[in-house]
């Protein structure tokens, strides 16, 4: 409809206008040749798409995982999936905050990217460390720390 309302001449001139081709990614610019730090867990395609299916993974599994009846999850299994879930939510965290220290430490100082990528990674590993210690020894596993948040404190008469 739009078209049938332009003036003979326009639909000529836009017809004779020649679009530029699109740039295939083979075409892009070269990458710069410097290796990215193993610290940088936000580098590269492939951790992008894994940040998102630990997303996924996280909202479709933690909610099955806490409402589990504890028949069915005593024991090893539940130490399992706690370091299964405990591992996942560290290693969100330490890729989505690399994100973050992407965005907004070089607008402070491009120097400041070495630290924060150490200080993130720390924290990474603290969480790691800390989910997993509460999955393997902690009473009811992580899942029982959970529901611990939402149980009303026990009060001892005495």
């Amino acid at each position: 409809m739009l078209r049938s309302m332009r003036s003979p001449a326009l639909r000529r001139a836009a017809d004779n206008l020649a679009l530029p081709a699109r740039r295939a990614l083979s075409d892009a610019a070269p990458a710069s040749k410097q290796q990215p730090s193993a610290l940088a867990g936000d580098s590269g395609r492939k951790a992008t798409h894994l940040h998102h299916h630990m997303t996924t993974l996280l909202a479709a599994s933690f909610p099955l995982y806490c409402l589990t009846p504890d028949s069915y999850s005593d024991g090893m299994m539940d130490k399992a999936l706690g370091v299964v879930v405990g591992s996942t939510v560290a290693a969100h965290g330490w890729i989505g905050l690399n994100y973050v220290a992407t965005d907004y430490v070089p607008k402070i100082s491009k120097g400041l990217m070495g630290p924060a990528r150490a200080a993130v990674a720390g924290l990474g590993l603290v969480t790691f460390l800390g989910l997993n210690k509460v999955a393997l020894n902690g009473k009811g596993g992580l899942r029982g720390t959970v529901k611990g948040l939402w149980r009303p404190v026990e009060k001892k008469e005495g």
